[in-house]
């Protein structure tokens, strides 16, 4: 779903606010997820049981191999986002 979609549903559920309210809304909301997770803090979405966003650190690699050309490559150690989606998100999915 694109940021246009999400503001028209919430304009749908909420017809007293105005466009530009629930953009900011909504920017606010995501700059306030990615400024968590460069924090390195875990976000819980309980609300609505969504799940949870964490970092996962990735293990650096010395011995990783290029198959092309057989040369040893150094990979150093890498963050990723992970998310966890809560058992009742999960229960709905597969029903």
């Amino acid at each position: 779903m694109s940021k246009p979609k999400i503001i028209k549903e919430l304009k749908k559920s909420h017809p007293k606010l105005n466009s530009s309210q629930l953009e900011n809304i909504v920017d606010l909301f995501f700059e306030n997820i990615k400024d968590n997770l460069i924090k390195n803090n875990t976000i819980e979405i309980r609300k609505p049981s969504l799940g949870s966003f964490f970092i996962k650190k990735l293990k650096e690699k010395r011995n990783a191999i290029n198959p092309r050309t057989k040369e040893k490559l150094y990979v150093p150690e890498k963050k990723k986002i992970r998310f966890r989606a809560s058992k009742k998100l999960l229960e709905m999915l597969n029903k």
